[in-house]
């Protein structure tokens, strides 16, 4: 990646990621994001997320998100050559991401304690299912089932159904953003000390994380958290509504102030001083009735007005997006969160923006996720020094896979 394209904090910083599918890459992408040049190691046919979602003319979409603003090598790892490149490399790199079952890497001779012992200053972010220790830790494990082990997916869903899902590997982008803090977290001690670390990031612990009110809950009471539908334990009115023209809102109004004024904007002030719903702890004991009163007086009214109305009274709502919804609505254009890139494949595309906004430093998307090996020849001239020769005779034996070379304007992206 020419340093010069790239702006944000993480310019000068070079990563090797060495993960697959979403997690692991997700770590990548972030660090991408802010400006670290990010080298995105494949095999020849390419990472298996390519295969996952929907494509256009035949072209992977997803992967034009996630492996954004990379640089794409492939390498055959399971070779001792394939191996010998990633340690030529480690000298000149500043991170390593990983997302291989625990003790992979260390039978390929490319552990943490192996590159250490190579360029001590390397960070090593791992991200597995259950970590790098512990009873579990050979166990595979993709997000969902990590989800499963660590309490989140039994809360998730209606009451009366079997746990759900998101339509999104949440856990594994909940993962990904752990993994990052904790390569920024090794960065902060490595800019004093000069020492690496490994990050050792398990996607359970970074689901479990995020149910930390059950933890003492249910050691203090004995109570399990409990699957609640739209609505949120212990908040109300905290649900969706539906309208008139049978869209749903989100309405959140559980502290007393919101909920006086909600009363209001619904035309039945008597309600905040309703001995039934005057406080936040009564409205829970009584949500079904409540419930019942809101949705009787939303069903009267459209989505977009009972929104409006909501809205303009200080009562947080919204309508239930679609992403069509999304592409028209001006706050994501205000904020840059739908961003045109260009990609050789697939042509200009819109991408999610970066999250967060820097005031000083801020990050950008520069181009779409490249095709398999599109970067390999001058990635390893760059860092390892090896020529023409060199480079063919490893393409040639199956270490290395060599995109054809991209007409000058898609090459300039």
């Amino acid at each position: 990646m020419p340093e010069e394209t790239a702006q944000g904090p993480l310019v000068g910083y070079r990563v090797l990621e060495l993960g697959s599918m979403a997690a692991g890459p997700f770590v990548g992408r972030l660090l991408a994001d802010f400006g670290a040049e990010v080298l995105k190691v494949e095999q020849a046919e390419g990472d298996p997320v390519r295969d996952y979602g929907r494509r256009f003319e035949g072209k992977s979409l997803y992967s034009a998100s996630i492996m954004r603003n990379k640089r794409n090598i492939s390498l055959n790892l399971r070779e001792v050559a394939g191996q010998d490149l990633v340690r030529r490399m480690i000298p000149k790199c500043d991170f390593v991401i990983e997302n291989f079952r625990p003790e992979t890497l260390e039978r390929w001779g490319l552990g943490y304690e192996d590159l250490r012992d190579i360029n001590p200053g390397i960070i090593m972010i791992r991200v597995s299912g259950f970590g790098q220790t512990g009873p579990y830790s050979g166990r595979a494990g993709y997000g969902i089932v990590a989800e499963a082990v660590s309490g989140l997916r039994h809360i998730t869903g209606d009451p009366d159904r079997p746990p759900s899902r998101v339509a999104i590997p949440l856990t594994d982008y909940i993962g990904g953003l752990f993994g990052a803090y904790g390569a920024l977290a090794a960065l902060a001690h490595r800019e004093k000390t000069g020492e690496g670390q490994c990050v050792d990031t398990a996607l359970y612990e970074s689901a479990f994380s995020v149910t930390e009110p059950f933890v003492p809950q249910y050691e203090k009471t004995g109570e399990a958290g409990m699957r609640a539908g739209p609505r949120l334990p212990g908040n109300a009115p905290n649900n969706l509504y539906r309208g008139k023209d049978g869209l749903y809102v989100q309405v959140t109004a559980g502290n007393d102030r919101i909920f006086k004024r909600m009363a209001e904007v619904m035309g039945q002030p008597e309600l905040a001083k309703d001995e039934r719903f005057a406080t936040h702890a009564v409205r829970w004991q009584h949500v079904d009735e409540l419930d019942g009163i809101i949705s009787t007086w939303a069903a009267a009214i459209d989505s977009k007005e009972i929104e409006d109305r909501l809205n303009e009274a200080g009562v947080p709502s919204a309508r239930i997006y679609t992403m069509a919804e999304v592409y028209e609505d001006p706050h994501f254009a205000a904020r840059d969160m739908l961003v045109h890139v260009p990609s050789a494949e697939l042509g200009d595309v819109t991408l999610a923006g970066v999250v967060p906004k820097l005031s000083a430093t801020p990050g950008d998307v520069r181009w779409a996720g490249r095709r398999p090996g599109q970067d390999t020849r001058a990635v390893l001239r760059e860092l390892c020094d090896l020529d023409d020769v060199e480079l063919s005779r490893l393409e040639a034996d199956g270490i290395i896979y060599c995109a054809d070379q991209l007409p000058a304007a898609a090459a300039a992206e």
